[in-house]
C-alpha cells in the first residue's frame, strides 16, 4: 500500500516537472534565460561616465536634435511608458508616419544589434539613424553639430563628457553619449527575475504552467537570454505566413540589408521584457492584444494552434516579466542663443 502511495506521488512530482524535489522548469529556465542584472553593462569602446550619463540623457530628451525642435528619442521611447510609443508606427516630421512599429528602448543594450532588421551594431549607431531619417527627425550631420554649438549650455556638458576632445561637440560624441544614457535603461527583478535566482513562490502555479508550455512548445528558441529575446535573427512566417496586415508583403526585414535571398521576412527577435507595457506587436504594429500575438506566433513559427487554455497560461507567464522602470527625470534644456538655427517647418 505505501509502495503504491509512493509510486503514485512520484506521477503527480514527474507531470509537475519536479523531480526529487527539484523543479526540472526551473532547472530549464535557468539554462535558457538569465535574469536582468541590477548594475547596466559596461559598454565595449565607450566606458560610462556620470558628466557622459548626465549629457546623454539630456540629449534623449533634446527635441531641437531633430529639424522641426518637436521630435526627441522620447518622442518615439517614452521611457514613462515602457520605453515605447503605443503606436502601430510611430508619427515623424510633418506628421509622416514610419515604416515599422518602435520597439522599446528598455534593456535594449542586451540585444544583438539594434532595429528590427539588425542595420545598427550597436546603440550608438542607432540613435544616429532617426536623427537623420526624413520621416522620423528630418535632421543632419552638420545642422546637429550646428544646433548644438549654437546653444552655450552644452560646450560645457560636452567637455565634461569628453574631456580629451578638442571639439567635443561633434555628431560621433552625441551619438556615444546617448548610447552611454540608454544602456542604462535596463529592469531587473522582475518576479521572473526572483525565478531564476532561485525562489519557486516567485510564479503563481498558472504562471508556472505558462513557463513550462512557453519551454516545451518551443517558444525559447527564439526568446531566450537576458532579454528573452532580441539574439538572433528568423524567418516570420516559419510554418505559415501571418496575415497581410501582420506581415506586410513590402517589408522583406533584413534582406534590405543583406540582400540576400535567404534573409527575406527574417527579422530580429523582439525581447519579451515588459511586453505587457509595449503594445501594439509585430514590427507591423498590427496586434494590440498579447493573446492574440502568442496565438499567431503559434501558428506562423511553430505550426500548431495554441488553445485557448494554453495561450492564457502562456500570457500570465509573460506578465511576470515586467521589471523594476528606471526612474529618469525630465531634464531642464539650456536655452537657444540668438544664432541658433531657427526649426524647419
Amino acid at each position: 500500500m505505501k509502495w503504491k502511495l509512493l509510486s503514485s506521488l512520484v506521477v503527480v512530482m514527474l507531470a509537475a516537472g519536479v523531480v526529487w524535489g527539484k523543479d526540472s522548469v526551473m532547472s530549464q529556465a535557468q539554462a535558457t534565460f538569465k535574469p536582468v542584472p541590477v548594475k547596466p553593462p559596461v559598454l565595449k569602446n565607450n566606458p560610462a561616465t556620470p558628466g557622459k550619463v548626465a549629457l546623454g540623457r539630456m540629449l534623449f530628451f533634446e527635441p531641437r536634435l531633430s529639424a522641426s525642435y518637436l521630435i526627441s528619442c522620447n518622442t518615439c521611447h517614452n521611457v514613462g511608458l515602457g520605453g515605447v510609443d503605443i503606436q502601430e508606427t510611430s508619427t515623424g516630421h510633418g506628421w509622416q508616419k514610419g515604416p515599422r512599429n518602435a520597439p522599446t528602448v528598455l534593456n535594449s543594450v542586451y540585444n544583438l544589434a539594434q532595429f528590427w532588421d539588425g542595420r545598427a551594431e550597436d546603440l550608438a549607431a542607432q540613435a544616429k539613424g532617426p536623427v537623420q531619417a526624413s520621416v522620423e527627425m528630418h535632421n543632419t550631420p552638420t545642422q546637429v553639430v550646428e544646433t548644438l554649438k549654437s546653444i552655450p549650455g552644452y560646450l560645457p556638458l560636452f567637455k565634461k563628457a569628453f574631456p580629451r576632445d578638442k571639439d567635443p561637440i561633434t555628431f560621433d560624441n552625441m551619438a556615444a553619449a546617448i548610447e552611454v544614457f540608454e544602456a542604462t535603461l535596463i529592469t531587473p527583478d522582475s518576479r521572473f527575475d526572483r525565478f531564476l535566482k532561485g525562489n519557486p513562490k516567485a510564479l503563481s502555479a498558472k504562471e508556472h504552467e505558462g513557463l513550462k508550455l512557453f519551454l516545451a512548445k518551443g517558444c525559447s528558441v527564439c526568446h531566450s537570454g537576458v532579454n528573452i529575446g532580441g539574439t538572433g535573427y528568423f524567418t516570420f512566417g516559419v510554418k505559415e505566413s501571418p496575415a497581410a496586415d501582420v506581415r506586410p508583403a513590402e517589408d522583406l526585414g533584413r534582406f534590405k540589408v543583406t540582400n540576400t535571398a535567404a534573409d527575406k521576412y527574417v527579422f530580429k527577435s523582439p525581447s519579451l521584457r515588459n511586453i505587457e507595457l509595449t503594445p501594439p506587436y509585430f514590427h507591423s504594429g498590427k496586434v494590440w492584444k498579447l493573446s492574440d500575438a502568442v496565438k499567431i506566433m503559434g501558428t506562423a513559427q511553430i505550426g500548431i494552434t495554441i488553445n485557448d487554455d494554453e495561450i492564457g497560461k502562456i500570457v500570465a507567464f509573460l506578465l511576470t516579466l515586467n521589471g523594476t522602470q528606471p526612474n529618469v527625470v525630465y531634464p531642464i534644456m539650456p536655452p537657444n542663443s540668438n544664432s541658433t538655427p531657427k526649426p524647419a517647418l
